[in-house]
């Protein structure tokens, strides 16, 4: 879900000293000590429900009082104790951190990947860390995550003096799979999922049970400015707008694990802003591998080798 070896899929900027930026990219470390304006970073106009799987549009913005599905996003909050939390993140910081793009820092344990040439081979991998294989084991009480089998692992380390953000990006889907899961740690942030599709979207109105409106009959309109205020009588039509318009924010808990599939993971990009990183935040993103890694698969014995390496649970960092 965040970028290390996960193939982020985006453009390329900047570089200084102590930071890992390339191409367009940048953080505080190579911006430099001069009051320029920040890279733009956009606004959320929705917010995800998890309790009704809705995203649902922000009380100032122009799609207040309207909501549509927003399937393919699981949510576990209080995934893991305060007490685990401490302990994973002291284990991390036994091992280096390499510098990243966008003020970000990494610990990769995963094979060694050339995405544009789809190539892959183990290389120096070996496993997944020992203290992930609680972790994965509890994973198992999530049904969306049946079968799951993690071969990457990628931390990341966040920090607002870094300017850390990571940009608006797909995950490689030629080697990683259908779910990607990552774990937050030590401060809530905001999961920003964006569309770049052409396609539109249609939004419903919501009632005040905070429920969807069914569509009103194509013969009748409304002027009701309150759409989801409680005691409105009027009927709306659906109304449709383009998805470029719309961006939809995932509140992720200290502690919490998301699960991103479907629609989320293949339609919608996801990022987190600078703005949205106000202390240190760590991040544990798991992936598992694509169908062609997989039983049947065009790479099946390359995928069982690197599973028989990631769920040895024995790795360092590559």
């Amino acid at each position: 879900m965040q970028a290390g070896t996960g193939g982020m899929q985006a453009a390329g900027g900047g570089g200084g000293p102590g930071c890992g930026c390339k191409g367009i990219r940048s953080c505080l470390l190579c911006e430099g000590p001069a009051p320029a304006a920040p890279p733009p970073q956009g606004e959320d106009n929705f917010t995800y429900c998890p309790a009704t799987g809705l995203a649902k549009g922000n009380e100032h913005s122009e799609f207040a009082g309207w909501a549509f599905p927003f399937p393919g996003v699981f949510l576990v909050e209080e995934f893991i104790s305060e007490d685990e939390e401490c302990e994973i993140v002291e284990l991390m910081d036994q091992d280096d951190w390499k510098p990243s793009q966008s003020g970000r820092k990494k610990q990769d344990y995963g094979p060694k990947v050339n995405f544009k040439k789809q190539r892959l081979k183990a290389g120096s991998f070996t496993g997944l860390p020992s203290f992930s294989r609680k972790i994965v084991a509890q994973m198992k009480a999530c049904a969306v995550l049946s079968g799951f089998l993690p071969v990457e692992q990628c931390n990341l380390d966040y920090r607002p003096e870094r300017g850390s953000a990571i940009d608006p990006h797909f995950d490689d889907w030629w080697l990683w799979g259908e779910r990607l899961v990552s774990l937050n740690l030590l401060s809530q942030t905001v999961l920003s999922m964006s569309c770049d599709s052409q396609d539109t979207i249609q939004l419903f109105p919501i009632s005040s049970k905070e429920e969807l409106t069914p569509p009103a009959p194509s013969t009748q309109t409304s002027a009701c400015r309150n759409p989801g205020e409680e005691g409105t009588e009027c009927l709306l039509s659906p109304r449709q707008v383009p998805g470029k318009e719309v961006s939809v924010a995932i509140l992720l808990p200290q502690r919490s694990l998301v699960v991103l599939h479907g629609d989320a993971r293949y339609k919608w990009k996801h990022g987190i802003r600078r703005r949205h990183i106000q202390h240190r935040r760590v991040c544990i993103t798991f992936r598992e591998l694509s169908a062609e890694f997989c039983a049947g698969g065009r790479h099946e014995e390359l995928g069982k080798e690197l599973l028989q390496i990631a769920l040895s649970f024995q790795g360092r960092p590559v």
